[in-house]
Formats: structure tokens, C-alpha cells, sequence
């Protein structure tokens, strides 16, 4: 089933009209489980009721959450609308009513803890991280061209929901991110030497537009791949990014060195750059536009987090 040729096809079609390859993985796992949820029909044999039975029972049975279900609800929808184009009509289905966690957030401290059991790039990258408010992705995907020290911001390319945002960046990274600059620099100068080197990965075409640039320093990823490899479904000699899995072991290492109690990821940095941000007075709105949120709903969860404890309810234990 993995290797269907009507799977394959899909991911074919995404490939060519420039999907990224975690919204290529996460439509084909729904649309796979999908198909086997109906006894491996194929989806042109289904019709609406049978996507709305499908969502009902993640939400009822598998009681996933609603941004999954949401996702799940996308990716169906791209198989219909755009592969099969064949719009969806849905009626009623049930939505999924588990509610999202609250964020897990850090104090102050136990930042400063965490960053100091770092040393160099990955201290750094920590750093960044909680400095600026990145997701794990946007962190691993910048590249030289993307930071600005003039300016002390750094550009998000194509972020969740595909859009484009700057962030801030603390004055006090800006000689470490020289320094991995000039790293990133070593790198380059040694894959020119060697024979079949095709250059970064360029995004939307660039590599024809801009021939040269894949081999400037300006378009290499700020935090590059140890190594050398081969780019899937090309077979282009390339140096990948940073790997993504890696950089979240490595925080959740740093969390236990610093003796943190709490379940620490790469999200509870930017979930700790927001709270704190809101903490020091600056406006939700800001805030918002920071995180690149589309609504600031979603950014208000952080408020909910500063009226827990202390910082809302005063206890009545307190006045006795």
C-alpha cells in the first residue's frame, strides 16, 4: 500500500507543483488511512459521506485533536479539489471536542539554565529558538541571507500557512552568528572541491532563475548538515540543513542536564518567548505578528497561561 502507484502519483503531483515534503508525508499517511478505513476502495469510488464518516470516526473512536482532525480535513480535501478535482460538498460531521493542551512554559531561570549546558552552535540554535520565537523548522531552514544585523531581525520564508514574516533578534547573538557565518563559509569553500557538488537545495524554481546562487554563500543554510548526501528523489550531491529530530533530542538533553522537571521541546522555547514577551508588557497584537499567527486567538492562549497561579487568581490560602 505504501508503494501504490496511486499514492505514488499523488506525490508526484505535489512534488511538481512545489509542495514541501512534510505537507507531501502528512496529506499521503491521511489519504493512506483513509483508504484502508474503507476497506481499500479507491477514493474516486468514495463520496462525502464517506469523508464524513472517516472524520467522525478520528473525532469519536481515535478522539485525535481538532488541529489534526483539521489536517486530516485538508488533506482530504486536496485529494478531491485538486488530484480528483472533484470539489467536496460536506455536510455534518462530528467535531473533534478534545481540547488543546495548555503550553508548557518556562521561568526565566530555567532558560538560563538550559542555554548554559550549551556550547557553541547548538547553544546558539537554543538561543535563537527562545530568542526569537522560532518553530523548530524555521530555525533549521534559515539561511546566511536570512539574517540581518543591521536591522537585528531575521526573515521567515514560507512559514506555517506558507507566510513570510520578520522576527527579532537579540543584539548579543550577533557575534556567534558571525562566527557560525564564517563556519558556514569553511563548508562552502570545501563542497566546491568537491566533484558533483550541486549546490543547496533552492526553493520555487530559484536554482533556474539563479544558476550561480545555489553555490553563493548568501543561499547556504545557516546550520548545515555534518555531512554530505544525496537529495531524495534527485540524486543531487547536496548539504542538507541541520536535522530537525536531532535539534529536539538535543534540547530535551539540555533540559534534563539543567535538571528541569518539566517536558521540554524545542515549541516550549517559543511558547516561553511568548509568554515572556507578554509578561514584559508588550501587546498581544505584536506578539501575534511575531509568532506569525494568522489569528490572534490562537496567540491568546498565552494569556491564559499568565492568569494561572500567582499571576491571576491570588489563593485564599494566602489571607489566612
Amino acid at each position: 500500500m505504501a508503494d501504490s502507484p496511486f499514492l505514488g502519483s499523488i506525490r508526484e503531483y505535489m512534488l511538481v507543483r512545489r509542495y514541501s515534503r512534510r505537507t507531501i508525508d502528512s496529506y499521503l499517511h491521511w489519504i493512506k488511512r483513509y483508504i484502508l478505513f474503507h476497506g481499500k476502495r479507491h477514493p474516486a469510488e468514495l463520496a462525502e459521506p464517506h469523508v464524513e464518516q472517516f472524520l467522525t470516526y478520528l473525532a469519536v473512536n481515535r478522539r485525535v485533536s481538532a488541529a489534526t482532525q483539521a489536517i486530516v480535513l485538508n488533506a482530504l480535501v486536496f485529494l478531491y479539489s485538486h488530484f480528483l478535482n472533484r470539489p467536496l460538498t460536506l455536510g455534518d460531521f462530528r467535531k473533534s471536542s478534545r481540547q488543546a493542551k495548555l503550553p508548557v512554559v518556562l521561568t526565566q531561570d530555567e532558560v538560563r539554565r538550559l542555554i548554559g549546558v550549551l556550547k557553541g552552535t547548538h547553544k546558539l540554535m537554543a538561543c535563537l529558538l527562545y530568542g526569537s520565537g522560532l518553530r523548530r523548522i524555521e530555525l533549521v531552514r534559515l539561511r546566511v541571507n536570512d539574517v540581518d544585523l543591521d536591522h537585528l531581525q531575521l526573515r521567515i520564508w514560507n512559514g506555517k500557512g506558507f507566510k513570510h514574516r520578520l522576527t527579532t533578534l537579540a543584539p548579543e547573538l550577533a557575534d556567534a552568528l558571525s562566527n557560525q557565518i564564517q563556519q558556514v563559509a569553511l563548508f562552502l569553500e570545501s563542497d566546491l572541491s568537491v566533484e558533483g557538488y550541486s549546490g543547496v537545495y533552492m526553493p520555487d524554481a530559484l536554482d533556474r532563475k539563479y544558476p550561480n546562487a545555489s553555490k553563493s554563500l548568501g543561499w547556504q543554510y545557516l546550520f548545515p548538515a555534518s555531512k554530505l548526501s544525496y537529495q531524495p528523489g534527485t540524486g543531487l550531491l547536496r548539504r542538507h540543513h541541520f536535522d530537525e529530530s536531532a535539534l529536539n533530542k538535543l534540547v530535551k538533553q539540555a533540559a534534563l542536564d539543567a535538571k528541569i522537571r518539566k517536558q521540554v521541546t524545542c515549541h516550549t522555547l517559543r511558547h516561553s518567548f511568548a509568554t515572556h514577551l507578554l509578561q514584559s508588557g508588550t501587546d498581544i497584537r505584536t506578539v501575534q505578528e511575531q509568532l506569525g499567527h494568522a489569528d490572534v486567538k490562537t496567540t491568546e492562549i498565552y494569556t491564559h497561561v499568565l492568569k494561572q497561579g500567582a499571576h491571576g487568581v491570588r489563593s485564599p490560602l494566602s489571607g489566612l
